[in-house]
């Protein structure tokens, strides 16, 4: 397709700073959903029609459109489309519980669909965005051409395993005093902040400081109190709604062409994105070498390369 060449040697030719991505929508509006209105904006309008448009979700639960800016790359050759879920960032914040479901959340992109007339999509997303589109494409929804799922939460108690095994590496002091206040429930003790950033520092985001912090220029807050009643106070263990999830069962449902992206040193461990991709009939892994779980922020130039050479393979 001649759009995915244009793209391939767009990514190949030009250097892929953040500045490329950093740019203003050219649309940007609301949308109604169940429970109210989203956020969205919208890139690559043109495209609209003649190449299937990339909807992107962030991560979280309680996150925002900021952290997947690096997507708004591509709509040199796509309609790209990044939003902020409902109840944070620019969205309408109702502040209700009852909102706060994976079947809610999934059904937003029906409604942004609808509202857009797109026909055909990518569905892309990060972390919990990664749960929510690994659900969507399990569905097997018309028009769905292709899956990218970047560091995804699939199974909670596979999450969590993978993480006491990279704290398990942690000097024995680090990993001693997280799990001591993680049981005792004592998160917000200052010793625990402290072995938390050299956590972070190995396994979220190994640069430092952390790139792409420009995106956040402006940006709406999270919403943390989604994020503790979905998840918990601590990225180590599930107290939250989501503590039981597990999608892993879904994922041979999924029928189109699917990227599975991670960091090499991700809290999505490799050898669990490895696993899940083997699940899914028609999929490819690819490791971001020396990333943590902030891969787009860590290794943009290869995280838009690797999204390039699985667009370039997707069918006409």
């Amino acid at each position: 397709m001649r759009h995915l060449k244009l793209l391939v040697i767009i990514l190949f030719l030009l250097p892929l700073s953040p500045a490329v991505a950093h740019q203003d929508p050219e649309i940007a509006g609301y949308i109604n959903v169940d429970g109210g209105r989203i956020w969205y904006r919208l890139n690559g309008a043109e495209h609209i029609g003649k190449a299937p448009a990339i909807i992107v979700m962030h991560g979280g639960p309680g996150g925002i459109h900021r952290t997947n800016m690096p997507y708004v790359a591509l709509a040199d050759a796509y309609p790209v489309i990044l939003y902020d879920q409902l109840g944070t960032g620019n969205s309408d914040r109702p502040n209700n519980p009852e909102n706060w479901t994976v079947e809610r959340f999934v059904a937003e992109i029906d409604h942004i669909r609808a509202a857009l007339n797109l026909k055909d999509v990518i569905i892309a997303g990060h972390s919990w965005g990664g749960t929510l589109a690994a659900e969507y494409a399990a569905r097997r929804p018309d028009g769905l051409k292709a899956a990218i799922l970047s560091s995804p939460l699939i199974s909670t108690a596979q999450w969590i395993a993978d993480n006491q095994v990279w704290i398990d590496q942690l000097p024995p002091n680090v990993s001693y005093t997280l799990r001591k206040h993680i049981a005792e429930g004592t998160q917000d003790h200052p010793d625990y902040k402290a072995a938390e950033e050299v956590f972070y520092s190995k396994h979220m985001c190994r640069q430092d400081p952390c790139p792409g912090r420009d995106y956040w220029t402006g940006a709406s807050e999270w919403n943390e109190n989604m994020y503790v009643h979905m998840w918990g106070s601590s990225d180590f263990y599930a107290t939250g709604t989501l503590k039981g999830y597990d999608g892993s069962r879904k994922l041979h449902n999924i029928a189109v062409p699917t990227l599975m992206i991670c960091g090499e040193f991700d809290e999505a461990a490799p050898k669990s994105c490895h696993k899940y991709a083997n699940m899914i009939p028609q999929s490819q892994t690819v490791i971001v070498p020396n990333a943590g779980h902030a891969t787009m922020a860590e290794n943009e130039e290869f995280y838009l390369k690797s999204l390039a050479d699985f667009l370039a393979k997707l069918p006409e």
